[in-house]
């Protein structure tokens, strides 16, 4: 079992940067969970931004993510950030982290077995 909690979203104007967080509550060691960031806009479907590995030696980014975008760890923290430069209004969405254990960061809501409840991050124009 395993509890996440995103932090780190707000308002910024396009271009701006914000970095979030997902802090982890487990009993376990945190490397055993491989990490996903997610996100949905008003409207749409929750899509894939990012994942990373529970070592963090793997990564893998949707294709508007990647440049801007990165996704880190650090398991001594229990702790998954994203970091977002070069914000775009369609960036604007509610963003979840979610846990996939002993996953290795795949891009498919199916795999992973936790989720947050998000944090909204909204890029002005």
């Amino acid at each position: 079992q395993v509890q996440l909690a995103e932090s780190g979203g707000g308002s910024v104007q396009a271009g701006g940067s914000l970095r979030l967080s997902c802090a982890a509550s487990t009993g376990r060691d945190f490397s055993v969970y491989a990490m996903g960031w997610f996100r949905q806009a008003p409207g749409k479907e929750r899509e894939f931004v990012a994942a990373i590995s529970g070592s963090g030696g793997r990564t893998q980014y949707t294709d508007s993510a990647k440049g801007r975008f990165t996704i880190s760890r650090d398991n001594a923290k229990n702790t998954v950030y994203l970091q977002m430069n070069s914000l775009r209004p369609e960036d604007t969405a509610v963003y979840y982290c979610a846990a996939d254990f002993f996953g290795a960061g795949e891009d498919r809501e199916a795999e992973y077995d936790y989720w947050g409840q998000g944090t909204q991050v909204t890029v002005s124009s």
